[in-house]
């Protein structure tokens, strides 16, 4: 009789616990499930911040940039950038047995992604990078407004979206990575895999794209070029903020059955310990720390709100490390650089209409290099600490070039070639006259709402 109790309690415990791992899995498909609608909220953020952003006669042009870039990079990411972040991952250039590795995971006629989908996670979690993969897009596309072709947009978006950042999270953002094996890169929520490439392929673009007509004096001076709408534009930045919650969502590994190499725990990308609490506090210290830096020097609203997301890019790589104050002090630090920042670029000759490469280039190269300041001896992959790889100082240097070369150097590189052969800038009168009447072509306010405000437009 005891050997049939011990016998039944051993089946009863058998199916407890394959109905946990059953659920688990549920929850963690349907977590990263919803994480993509919330990120979807990162691009009627940007949408709104660089329509309000524009003049009255170029909102829509800006409005359409932004929309495509978005539609461009689910095709492109299904097609080729999945498989460049699998085929890309244990070294600089891809092995015989990573390139493998790539079309088992992401080829478009495999069994995978095929016609015959093999699982509910894959799509899910590849969903979810695919929203990644366009907010780059997005980050990029809001420096270049008001003078950009769209045909030579798309075709920087796509090598920035579904390729440049994908070699950068191969390398730095996964367990597998060279920088992080070899050289114990940390970066949680993506400041240098997403933020910094992003910005700094804008600055390679904006090199060769040139400023805004009337940016720039002769003698070097620079003058200020409003938007049409700085309300919309508020509304904007904080819709990304909103969407921001689900971009770092995913950045955590949630238990399930199809991604159990990551053992029964919470974690990161890198497979170390992260729980919701490190995320509710930080996300919100770093997002105030933000905007109250920017008050502090700038008084100015579009500041302030530029700082909230500066904040959380500033605390972003560690957000699964910090104590709740440093995330705080770092994203203070990070609002209040952030207008000096953009000045000193200005003195350059550089135009960039919503400062994008420094709320996303220069930010992510804070956020990066605190962890190396504040986080050293940390292990940087799953295990015990003084088995694995530590974060180092000199790893988040090494990172933070390498996020730089592979933002600035393929952004430089595309748009020189396509300034080249005249698919980069819109022409001179194209320009002067407005995009939405010469591109679109319709106008964004046809009963002449806000015309009389600005009577040169």
């Amino acid at each position: 009789m005891e050997e049939q109790l011990a016998e039944l309690a051993a089946k009863v415990a058998e199916l407890e616990a394959a109905a946990g791992g059953a659920s688990n899995t549920m929850f963690a498909e349907t977590y990263y499930y919803l994480t993509i609608p919330l990120m979807v909220i990162i691009h009627a953020g940007f949408l709104a911040y660089e329509m309000g952003a524009s003049r009255l006669k170029n909102v829509l042009a800006s409005g359409v940039k932004n929309i495509l870039a978005f539609a461009f990079m689910v095709p492109t990411f299904y097609f080729f950038g999945w498989f460049v972040y699998w085929a890309w991952t244990p070294g600089l250039l891809p092995t015989a047995e990573s390139w493998q590795t790539g079309i088992d995971f992401a080829n478009p006629a495999g069994e995978v992604m095929g016609p015959h989908l093999a699982d509910q996670a894959t799509g899910v979690f590849w969903g979810a990078f695919t929203l990644f993969a366009a907010t780059t897009a997005s980050i990029f596309s809001g420096a270049v407004i008001e003078r950009i072709q769209v045909v030579g947009f798309v075709i920087l978006a796509i090598v920035l979206g579904s390729f440049a950042w994908v070699v950068a999270a191969a390398w730095g953002w996964s367990a597998s990575g060279w920088l992080v094996a070899n050289w114990g890169y940390h970066d949680f929520g993506a400041a240098g895999v997403v933020h910094m490439v992003a910005g700094f392929f804008a600055l390679g673009v904006l090199i060769n794209l040139g400023p805004r007509i009337g940016k720039f004096n002769p003698d070097g001076s620079a003058n200020a070029i409003a938007g049409h709408n700085m309300p919309m534009t508020l509304v904007g930045l904080m819709l990304i903020i909103v969407g921001f919650w689900g971009f770092l969502m995913a950045c955590v590994i949630v238990p399930g059955e199809a991604w159990s190499w990551f053992g029964d725990k919470w974690a990161n990308i890198y497979g170390t310990p992260v729980t919701l609490s490190a995320l509710a506090f930080n996300i919100l210290m770093g997002f105030a720390g933000g905007i109250i830096g920017a008050w502090m020097v700038t008084r100015d609203p579009f500041w302030m709100m530029s700082g909230a997301l500066g904040g959380i890019i500033s605390a972003a790589a560690g957000l699964d490390l910090y104590w709740p104050p440093l995330a705080f002090a770092v994203g203070a630090f990070g609002g209040a650089i952030m207008a000096p920042a953009a000045a000193f670029l200005e003195k350059l000759k550089i135009d960039d209409a919503v400062g994008a490469v420094t709320v996303h280039g220069t930010l992510g190269i804070w956020g990066v290099l605190a962890v190396g300041i504040f986080a050293s001896g940390y292990p940087s992959l799953q295990g015990a600490e003084g088995e694995v790889p530590t974060i180092s100082l000199m790893g988040q240097l090494l990172g933070i070039v390498m996020m730089f070369l592979l933002g600035f150097v393929p952004g430089y590189v595309v748009s020189f070639i396509l300034n080249m052969v005249g698919l980069l800038r819109v022409s001179e009168e194209a320009e002067i006259a407005g995009l939405d009447l010469t591109k679109v072509p319709s106008a964004a306010y046809p009963e002449g709402i806000g015309a009389s405000a600005h009577p040169a437009e």
